[in-house]
């Protein structure tokens, strides 16, 4: 089934700021929340198509590839998770605080709604992961996908990631009575004093296990290593940094994955180089061939191509080959190539060669008179760029 737009389904414009996101989703999460639709599927469906859209158009990194891509660019570098691939716990855990009720989630003190989800109760995330990819400059060109492999901790096979022997193994904690939390009264001068805080004995998870699972020693996770496909779109740069939406750590016994981190590092060129979105070439020319002209062979990345240099043209003299650079990273179009000529003098010549040019030498033709039109380097590079 075609997935709705983000953008319809909260009832927000593409250039709705982040606090109107921020309400649209409330909005909808309030209408479609599981405690004010009890066993209806449908809402539930609509809440966590509510929480995809949310997760997404409040990162700003995964808004401007959705804005560019889509949702095709969310099954990449871009990454929002999949709303049939998250319980209610996750999406509580994620986007609890906008509901007023704490890490946990629910509705209480929010809107008039209370909640029968345990208040507090902990859901852990695992950690993010920070992997280095270098890059030639023909696949920033172009956008390449690349298989990493990374060690990271995955959800144990034996115990399904929860962490015990078998699934009776899980029991409500005594302490706490699943909510996760205990609270404290003190007796002060002032009168009673009341603290909540993290239940010492579950740890905030509102469960204990009796059997422990041998493998993972009973935290649901053990480090392997994964193979994971990230495309890498067109433009990157050195430095820039990809979110890959849970490809990071799995959270312990069933928590919330984190994310992997993909910075971009740039393989130098052996021709050419790069200045943003434009490349730069250096071409050495002999002086006959600025004299008489000729047919010079330049790289880019797509090839190499040939530009033909007119008599007469002076060092120095910059020529831009428009498009033949590199694609912006958001889509809006390409860079040029600049091609700077620079004379080339041989170390060393015959006594033919030396006595030709003596006469040349002397030739009105090859008197240093430069006119008024001629510019400096520095003139041209200033012309190019404004």
């Amino acid at each position: 089934m075609t997935k709705r737009d983000f953008y319809e389904i909260l009832g927000v414009s593409k250039d709705a700021s982040a606090e109107e996101i921020k309400k649209a989703y409330r909005k909808k999460a309030i209408q479609y929340h599981p405690d004010k639709n009890p066993g209806n599927k449908e809402a539930e469906e609509k809440f966590k198509e509510a929480a995809e859209a949310y997760e997404v158009l409040s990162n700003p990194q995964k808004k401007q590839r959705y804005d560019q891509f889509g949702h095709a660019g969310m099954g990449g570098a871009g990454g929002g998770f999949s709303q049939h691939d998250m319980s209610m716990d996750d999406i509580f855990s994620m986007f609890g605080d906008i509901f007023g009720g704490g890490f946990g989630g629910g509705f209480s003190g929010f809107g008039g709604f209370g909640s029968s989800r345990s208040q507090g109760r902990r859901v852990h995330r695992g950690s993010d992961l920070r992997i280095k990819v270098t890059l030639t400059l023909n696949e920033i060109a172009n956008g390449v996908e690349k298989k990493l492999k990374v060690k990271k901790y995955v959800a144990c096979t034996h115990c399904q990631g929860t962490g015990a022997q078998n699934g009776s193994d899980y029991e409500t904690c005594s302490t706490c009575r699943g909510s996760g939390h205990v609270t404290r009264i003190t007796n002060t001068l002032l009168g009673q004093m009341q603290q909540t805080t993290v239940c010492p004995t579950c740890n905030g998870e509102g469960q204990t296990i009796r059997n422990k699972c041998t493998h993972c020693q009973g935290e649901g996770v053990v480090r392997e290593e994964e193979v994971i496909s990230v495309r890498i779109p067109a433009g990157v740069g050195e430095g820039m940094q990809l979110n890959v939406s849970g490809k990071g750590n799995t959270g312990r016994r069933g928590g919330v994955n984190g994310d992997l981190l993909v910075v971009i590092q740039e393989e130098s060129h052996p021709d050419l180089i790069r200045d943003g979105n434009n490349l730069i070439y250096n071409l050495f020319l002999s002086m006959p061939d600025f004299i008489l002209g000729t047919t010079a062979e330049i790289p880019t990345v797509e090839g190499k191509v040939k530009v033909k240099i007119e008599a007469g043209t002076q060092p120095e003299k910059i020529l831009r080959l428009r498009g033949k650079g590199l694609p912006d990273v958001n889509g809006y179009g390409k860079g040029d190539l600049l091609v700077r000529i620079h004379a080339w003098a041989p170390r060393k010549i015959s006594p033919e060669e030396r006595k030709m040019l003596e006469k040349l030498q002397q030739s009105p033709n090859f008197q240093n008179t430069p006119g008024a039109g001629d510019k400096n380097f520095f003139e041209k590079m200033r012309d190019m760029f404004e």
